[in-house]
């Protein structure tokens, strides 16, 4: 049993659950994302929630742009940036979701 006990959520009747689908980030991020532009952020989220369970995902630039509102140069400049923090791989058209340093 946990020391302190979990507040009741807000809306006790739309409380999330798990869903069937793959899907996960993980929650050191959260230390990451100071260094990152907004675009860098919306990227990452974009592949999370497309990679397979390796954490590769073939989306064209054109149609993540699309996706998040943003122009086509924008996605490469966020790609750039999510590399050079390893984030991601990249070799095109494949990006992979990298774990996070220090995870295995």
């Amino acid at each position: 049993m946990s020391p302190h006990p979990r507040p009741a959520p807000v809306d006790p009747t739309r409380v999330r659950t798990v869903p069937a689908h793959f899907a996960w980030i993980d929650h050191r991020l959260r230390d990451r994302l100071g260094a990152l532009s907004l675009e860098a952020i919306a990227l990452l989220l974009f592949l999370h929630l497309a990679a397979d369970k390796t954490g590769c995902s073939f989306w064209a630039d054109a149609t993540i742009a699309d996706k998040l509102g943003l122009p086509d140069g924008a996605i490469v400049e966020a790609r750039a940036q999510l590399v050079a923090q390893r984030l991601i791989a990249y070799r095109a058209p494949r990006s992979q979701v990298l774990p996070v340093e220090g995870h295995r």
